[in-house]
């Protein structure tokens, strides 16, 4: 079934594009939340009407895509990580880390749009990863992944034993007296 985009959809495409669907998509997903329109004659008039609009708000999201680029690529992204001696991570740098520390610098990038050479990053060093913006732009970031030291912690102090029974005694006798649980009598529950 062929559709109209009336808003952009990450994996679909973008408002105005042509797609074709399934039906139960178009039906249950798209046409209810206003992100499609059915491709009939009078909304393919429609679209012809705004494309001009559609254009111009695209071109805006070019030019935007182009100024963040170069911002994120100018950016030298340093991230703290609790490492061992040897330079291994307790934990790794996934994408949500890298989003996180982006968001702290003021900007407002998915986690799925950052693509990491491998799946995570194991070891202190130097990385680059891309980001996508829009459309085919890219932007590669250079992320420098340090090392924290953890405190060594000193030795836990032993518990304290409980003292032994003497030879002979017996272990009722050393073991610490329960509190006697009382129990209602039918009688008095009524």
């Amino acid at each position: 079934m062929k559709v109209i985009l009336n808003k952009d959809l990450a994996p679909l495409g973008e408002e105005g594009d042509v797609k074709d669907v399934a039906k139960g998509y178009a039906r249950n997903f798209l046409f209810p939340k206003g992100i499609a329109l059915p491709y009939t004659d009078r909304t393919l008039k429609a679209l012809e009407a705004r494309k001009g609009e559609i254009e111009a708000r695209k071109q805006a999201k070019r030019t935007d895509a182009a100024s963040v680029k170069e911002r994120l690529e100018s950016l030298d992204l340093i991230i703290t990580m609790p490492a061992g001696a040897n330079g291994k991570l307790y934990g790794a740098v996934t994408s949500q880390t890298l989003a996180d520390e982006l968001g702290k610098q003021g900007f407002q990038i998915e986690r799925k749009r950052i693509e990491l050479a491998g799946t995570v990053f194991k070891s202190v060093g130097r990385y680059k990863a891309a980001v996508k913006l829009y459309e085919n732009v890219f932007a590669d970031l250079s992320v420098q992944v340090q090392g924290q030291t953890l405190k060594t912690e000193t030795k836990a102090q032993p518990k304290p034993r409980r003292p032994r029974a003497e030879p002979g005694a017996r272990a009722e006798d050393s073991a610490p007296e329960k509190p006697a649980q009382e129990s209602a009598s039918p009688e008095e529950t009524d």
